[in-house]
Formats: structure tokens, C-alpha cells, sequence
């Protein structure tokens, strides 16, 4: 089914989704905005974790990636690779290291076409362009355990054509039925539904989660405080004029969540058991194809549905104004959505064993929709702010998956603003199912929204 969990992370400032704007390959999520799409949350493994399985699948262990740069002249290819990664029992290193050829074959090609006759200054001035550190990004990451359980995980990162570097620091320790995380990260960079990154300054989050069930009752409370005000980026360049995003405005905010998921199957087929005696010899010495993907394997139909509540105080901060309009200093919001699945075929065989289809409703806001029904009926003309605006329509998220031959898949991710009558994000991607790993596989995906496409490993995630 589609993943329904988004609806109580969303709320969050720290749900990631996929994006080759930084080293780590993942940005947040605005919390308080609509549910991204499926296709957009980022692998929960570490991208040094990737990085170390898909070289092995790569020439030279170098993978591509698209995202667009502060400099037009770099382009958006880059390639990546991992350059180390020591490790010992309970502590691991790794470098990563990227390069965008576009500007250093442009410079070399206008030294060349420029040059009257080829000389040593010619050769001395093609040369400096490969010591053009704009060119080059690096990032650092390592991981000590602490204890048997909890670990300490650092990471940090300097992008060629970006001052500063970006750091991370994360603490995770699991308890008995919760999970307990602490992260800060300075500065910290978000992604809007509208497709614009925001760098916050610093950013701190405290966060307590139940263990993710199947089905029941979930639920999760933390803090969050954010210092300096965001600034809006498009591929690495400051914008103005645009107004940030109220929650991440300066500020020190508690907040609480519960949520309650159900699934039930419409259609299922049942697994007949045949005896060994009953068998034919045609039958017995018929091959058994294992599936590609085991949470793929039975064809079906099934709803799924999730309705939670969520509570937000701002400690500090209260009187920040984003968009016109004052941050309240307590809210209060329900939210939930609705899936419907149906999948033919059991993905076991090489072709033509797999189509399936996700059609999921998000409602993000319940008080956004009923203050846009009740100034419908009081036939209010007055302006509201963006906020509302985006919130207050549901999201038809259509995701269609159909086999291509043996472990490739073929995936569109879609979202349509119900009340606009407007696509909202669109992301295309090939798998490649890993029948080893049980439920891995690796993506390759682009949104044409972003301009952005890069290659993942996922485990355990569809």
C-alpha cells in the first residue's frame, strides 16, 4: 500500500526526502504543508551506506546524479563516488567526493578554439582548470556506536559552488517501544511543495516516536527550535521577496501527534496446499520462481485508511509574522488519508507479472477545509493566507507500477490538488528489484518539477 505514515511525519521537521542538492541526498519536508508523494521520501539508509553497495554495480564506482547549480556553467550532472570508507567494530568513516564536468570541458574547448597556435601557455592555462574548486564538492561522514544500540552519527560537507559548509550531527537510541532522536543541523535545508529549498540557520529537533505498526495506534512528540531566519534558495542562489514558510520561522515549538491506521483486504487470493502424493510429475518438476520483491509477491485489492490529531505550542518566537500574518502561538489540527491498492500478478516471472495501482487521498488539514467552507457560505471575498491556501484541498495521489522484464519496474508518482484541479508533483523512476535482499531495490527517479533525478538504494520500502 501506499505509505500512509507520511500523513503524521509530514507534521514534523524531520522527514527527509530524496533531493542531489546536497552530498547526503536528502532535504526536509516544510511540516505543515501537504503530504509529499511517495516517490519523494528518501531511503532510511544512509547515503554513505548506498554509496558503499552501488559502486559495485557502477564503472569505476562513479554514480551519476541531476540537480541544477548556482552556477549555470556547472550544469547538473555530477558524478559521485566513494573515496574511503574505513571501519571497525563499532565505528565507520566514509568520503565522498563529486564532480561536474560541464564547465571544465566548456573552459578547456574555449582555451583550445581561442588559441591561435598550440603552445606550453595554452597547456599551462587548460590546467588551471582542473584546480578550479568550484568544480569539486567533498563530504565527511562517520558513525561511533554507543553501548549496544545507540549511536552517534556526524557528518559534513562542502559544496563546490556554495560557501560554508553544512554539518550534521545525529544521536539515536532505541528503547524498549519507542525510538528516541536528537539531531541538529547547521544550517539545515527544506523543500516547499511549491518545489523552493529554504536553508535554515541552525536547527535542533528532540524527537520521541512509537514503533511504526502495521496497523493501530501510533504516536510521537518532540521539540524543535530553529535560530536566523530561513532564506529561500533556487539551486543554491538566495531569492527575495518571497515569504518564508511559517514553521520555519525562528522560534522554539513543542508539539504532539497521534494517529490511528486500519487496512483491510477487499480481494486475496488463498494459498492452496497440494500433497506431495497428489502431485503429478508434470507439477513436481515444474520450476518455482521466487518473487523479486516479497512485500510484492500476492496480487490483491485492499483499502487502507489513517486519522490522527496533532497539538503545536510555540514557546518562544509567537509574535513572528510569515506571510502577512501572525504565528499562532497554539494549534490544534486533524489530518488523515485514504488509499485504495489493487495489484495483478505476484512478480515472480520475467514479464508481465506485476501491475499495481495506489490511489491515496490526503486531507492535511481538517481546520484549513472547514475555514474555506465556512467563508464559502458567508461568501467571503477576503484574502486568507498562503498557508490555507495550499492546505485546505485534498491530494489525489495516483501511483501506477508495472513490470518492465524480470526485476525492472517501471514507477510514476503523481499528486493532483483536488481543489485547483491541477497536478501538483509529478516523479518517474525505474527499479531494479535485489531478489537477495528480500525487499531491496535500487531507483533511479527524476521530477521534472525539480529538474532533479539521482539513484538510491531502498530497503524494505515501496
Amino acid at each position: 500500500m501506499a505509505n500512509l505514515n507520511s500523513a503524521i511525519d509530514s507534521g514534523f521537521w524531520d522527514q527527509n526526502v530524496s533531493s542531489p542538492q546536497t552530498l547526503e541526498g536528502t532535504v526536509r519536508s516544510v511540516p505543515g504543508e501537504p503530504f509529499p508523494v511517495d516517490g519523494a521520501r528518501a531511503s532510511r539508509s544512509h547515503r554513505i551506506q548506498q554509496l558503499s553497495l552501488l559502486r559495485e554495480g557502477f564503472p569505476l564506482g562513479i554514480i551519476p546524479a541531476f540537480a541544477p547549480a548556482s552556477d549555470k556553467r556547472l550544469g547538473s550532472f555530477s558524478l559521485n563516488s566513494l573515496l574511503l570508507s574505513p571501519s571497525s567494530n563499532n565505528w565507520w568513516l566514509g568520503l565522498v567526493g563529486q564532480f561536474k564536468p560541464r564547465k571544465l570541458f566548456s573552459d578547456i574547448k574555449a582555451d583550445i578554439s581561442n588559441a591561435e597556435e598550440w603552445d606550453l601557455q595554452v597547456v599551462k592555462d587548460t590546467a588551471k582548470h582542473f584546480v578550479d574548486k568550484s568544480l569539486y564538492s567533498i563530504g565527511l561522514w562517520t558513525q561511533i556506536a554507543l553501548g549496544t544500540s545507540s549511536s552517534l552519527l556526524f557528518s559534513t560537507e562542502r559544496l563546490g559552488d556554495k560557501k560554508g559548509l553544512r554539518n550534521k550531527l545525529m544521536l539515536v537510541h532505541p528503547l524498549e517501544e519507542h525510538d528516541l532522536t536528537v539531531e541538529a543541523a547547521w544550517p539545515d535545508l527544506f523543500l516547499d511543495n511549491k518545489g523552493r529549498f529554504w536553508d535554515v540557520p541552525e536547527s535542533l529537533n528532540v524527537d520521541v516516536s512509537s514503533l511504526v505498526p502495521e496497523s493501530g495506534l501510533r504516536y510521537r512528540f518532540g521539540l524543535h527550535k530553529s535560530r536566523g531566519n530561513p532564506q529561500s534558495v533556487s539551486a543554491g542562489v538566495a531569492e527575495t521577496g518571497v515569504d518564508a514558510p511559517t514553521s520555519l520561522m525562528p522560534g522554539l515549538c513543542a508539539k504532539a501527534a497521534v494517529s490511528y491506521k486500519t487496512n483491510r483486504d477487499l480481494w486475496r487470493p488463498e494459498e492452496k496446499e497440494v500433497k506431495t502424493e497428489d502431485k503429478t510429475e508434470e507439477e513436481e518438476d515444474a520450476p518455482v520462481f521466487l518473487p523479486y520483491d516479497v512485500r510484492l509477491q500476492e496480487p490483491h485489492a485492499a483499502i487502507s485508511g489513517i486519522v490522527g490529531s496533532s497539538l503545536a505550542a510555540w514557546i518562544t518566537g509567537r509574535g513572528m509574522l510569515a506571510n502577512g500574518k501572525k504565528r499562532s502561538p497554539i494549534s490544534a489540527d486533524v489530518f488523515g488519508s485514504a488509499c485504495y491498492t489493487f495489484q495483478k500478478g505476484r512478480f515472480s516471472k520475467l514479464y508481465g507479472d506485476l501491475t499495481r495501482v495506489d490511489a491515496r487521498v490526503d486531507l492535511p488539514s481538517a481546520s484549513a477545509l472547514a475555514k474555506k467552507i465556512f467563508h464559502a457560505f458567508r461568501r467571503s471575498s477576503g484574502s486568507s493566507n498562503n498557508s490555507d491556501d495550499t492546505l485546505w484541498s485534498p491530494r489525489l495521489n495516483l501511483i501506477f507500477q508495472q513490470q518492465v522484464a524480470g526485476p525492472i519496474v517501471f514507477k510514476v508518482d503523481s499528486q493532483f490538488q483536488v481543489g485547483a484541479a491541477r497536478m501538483e508533483d509529478l516523479i518517474y523512476s525505474l527499479n531494479y528489484s535485489l531478489r537477495l535482499l528480500e525487499s531491496g531495490k535500487i531507483v533511479a527517479w527524476y521530477s521534472p518539477k525539480r529538474k532533479e533525478g539521482m539513484i538510491e538504494l531502498r530497503v524494505f520500502e515501496f
